[in-house]
Formats: C-alpha cells, sequence, structure tokens
C-alpha cells in the first residue's frame, strides 16, 4: 500500500470531520442551501487560486499534473451532481435536525456505501474482511440513528445524512475514474460550478445572504473542509481505489464527534460510544486489510505524475520531460507479479472470487 496515499487520505478525513460540527455552527447564521453554495464555493474559489500560484511557481510546464480531457467530462458531470449538489443540500437538511454528534458519526455510512458501489458496481475486488468492517460500520450508523419510538421528525434527519452519504459515495466511483487529472482542477470546477448553483437556488427559495463575518467563515470551511480535503482525496483514490481510500476517509465523522463534545458542549452519551467503538471497530478491519495476489497488467497508454518505479519502466523521447516526478503520455507493457496492491489506476485486474 501507498503510505503517502494513506496519509493523503488521512488528512482529508481530518479536515472534513472538523467542517461537519462548524457547519452546524454556521447554519445558527445561514440558511443550509446557502450554507452548502458557501462551502463550495469557497473550495472552488481556493482551488482556483492555489492551482494558479502553483502553475506560477513552476518552472517546467511537463512536470504539472495532467488537465482534465474530453472523456473525463461525463465522470465529472457526474460527480458534481452528485457530490457537489445532492450531497450538500441533504447534509445541510440533516445537520439542521440532528446533533452535530450524530450528524459526524453518521457520516461514517458514507464509507460503506462507497465501498458497495465500489465492489457492485465498479467491480473493485472485495473480501471477507473488508466486507466484515462495513458490517460494523452500518451496525453503529443504526445504533447512532436508533431512536426509540422513532418518530417522522426524529428520523428525517438521519435519513437525510445517509442520503448525503450515498451521493457522496456516487461522487468518490466517479472522481476515481478521473483520478489522474488535476486534482485541484477537479475541485476548482466542482465548487465553481455546484457552488453557484446552491447558492442561487437557496436565495431564489427566500433566504437572505448571511453577514460577511459569517460568509467569510463558510468560506474558509469550504477551502479547507471541502477544497483542500478533496483535492488530498483524489490523489488518496489514484493510489488506493475507491473503496479504501472511503475505508481511511471513515475515520472523518469521530474526528468531527470528538470536536463537537469538545467545541459544543455536545453530551457523550452511551449510545454514541457503543456506536463509536462500532464504527472504530469497522475502520481497524479496513485499515489492517492487506491484497496480494499474482495479477496481470495489460498494455495500457495513458497521462498522469509519475516516478519510475516497478510499474514504470517504459522509454522516453527526446521531448519526454526529465527529472522526477514528471508528466507525459507513456504506455504500460504488460507485467505480470506479485505484490502487496490496491485497485489504484494501475491494478483494474480481474479476481477470480
Amino acid at each position: 500500500m501507498n503510505p503517502t496515499a494513506i496519509a493523503y487520505a488521512l488528512i482529508a478525513a481530518a479536515l472534513f470531520g472538523v467542517s461537519t460540527p462548524a457547519s452546524k455552527v454556521l447554519l445558527g447564521a445561514i440558511d443550509p442551501t446557502v450554507l452548502a453554495g458557501l462551502l463550495y464555493c469557497g473550495a472552488g474559489l481556493g482551488a482556483a487560486v492555489l492551482r494558479r500560484m502553483i502553475r506560477g511557481a513552476t518552472t517546467a510546464p511537463q512536470s504539472r499534473q495532467q488537465p482534465l480531457g474530453r472523456p473525463d467530462w461525463p465522470w465529472l458531470a457526474g460527480a458534481i451532481l452528485a457530490g457537489g449538489i445532492v450531497g450538500p443540500l441533504l447534509l445541510m437538511a440533516g445537520l439542521s435536525r440532528s446533533p452535530a454528534t450524530t450528524a459526524s458519526l453518521l457520516l461514517t455510512f458514507e464509507g460503506a456505501v462507497t465501498a458497495l458501489m465500489a465492489w457492485f458496481i465498479f467491480q473493485e475486488p472485495v473480501n471477507r474482511r473488508v466486507a466484515l468492517g462495513l458490517g460494523f460500520l452500518a451496525a453503529g450508523a443504526i445504533v447512532l440513528a436508533w431512536t426509540g419510538a422513532p418518530t417522522l421528525g426524529g428520523l428525517l434527519g438521519p435519513l437525510a445524512i445517509i442520503g448525503a452519504c450515498a451521493a457522496w459515495a456516487l461522487d468518490n466511483n466517479l472522481t476515481r475514474k478521473i483520478s489522474l487529472a488535476d486534482p485541484l482542477q477537479i475541485v476548482e470546477l466542482k465548487g465553481l460550478i455546484a457552488g453557484p448553483f446552491n447558492l442561487a437556488l437557496g436565495l431564489l427559495a427566500g433566504a437572505a445572504l448571511p453577514p460577511a463575518g459569517a460568509t467569510i467563515a463558510a468560506g474558509v470551511v469550504g477551502i479547507l473542509g471541502y477544497g483542500v480535503s478533496l483535492a488530498l482525496f483524489i490523489v488518496a483514490l489514484r493510489h488506493l481505489g475507491a473503496a479504501r481510500t472511503a475505508a481511511y476517509f471513515s475515520t472523518a465523522p469521530f474526528v468531527g464527534a470528538v470536536a463537537a463534545v469538545i467545541g459544543l458542549g455536545e453530551p457523550l452519551s452511551l449510545q454514541l460510544i457503543v456506536a463509536g467503538l462500532l464504527m472504530g471497530l469497522g475502520v481497524w478491519l479496513h485499515l489492517s486489510e492487506s491484497h496480494q495476489h499474482r495479477h496481470i497488467h495489460d498494455p495500457l497508454t495513458h497521462a498522469h505524475s509519475h516516478t519510475h518505479d516497478e510499474h514504470h519502466q517504459h522509454r522516453h523521447s527526446t521531448d519526454d520531460p526529465p527529472g522526477e516526478p514528471h508528466t507525459h503520455v507513456h504506455t504500460h507493457g504488460k507485467l505480470e507479479h506479485v505484490h502487496a496492491h490496491a485497485p489504484d489506476m494501475h491494478h483494474v485486474h480481474r479476481h477470480e472470487s
């Protein structure tokens, strides 16, 4: 497994986890739909500025990240609709009806749904250990959402948050398809399309723009919790696949729950502890999973930032950039070997079982 990619996924999780109770605080001053728009506007603007700063500081154009190509646009459009519009709207609606601790831990469900979609729709490999981990994650979500004598009002918040998880799970799997492209460009487009759309939707529904201080605070939360977090998540998707990255990202709700208890003074109930233990066990099963077998790499031609590791032993032409890492179109020859690996963009082989 790639330790750098794992670190990126965990940092992304921490940033997003803290953004949940922060968003809960902002909901006191900002309409949920408007807040969803401001969060994504902040993410898009932050990514746009950072991307241009990096481009200006990069002396060798060939070393930059690969930009999105025409085949990537349908995947990006689906990801923006699911993750940039539907997901945030459902989350803000759920947050307005649920405690921040409950919302934070329910978001662990995103990892389970992402993995199920990855395995059964997008054909990523599955094993018993990770499937068992998914069971514990789902059990924790059920314990957390249980209210004894459920009422429609009591269920609306958790159901909306679980709906947001499903939307983001689809987003994760669609984004994985384009994860070799520039992650900051992906975040920029997601934010600058979904953000204004949600903002306009809220204003048309009668909501008012929040005060300047609340707007700036929402933008900062969006930059860190949605922009930087998403960019790191995309890089992790590139190296770990959707299911494994989502498993590491499942630590986000625990960070959010701790932040809500410490920062918002929300109670640490027995229900919360039991749900947290179940989810923690599920996350541990995911983190400790190892995948190794003999596999075959079929010939493949594509472009992305890379170094000359065991999977990149191609020849260079005189026009290809020197130094590493670098970006150029390259061809992978057929290769058969055995090593521990994740279902990254170079390991999309079939499995016998």
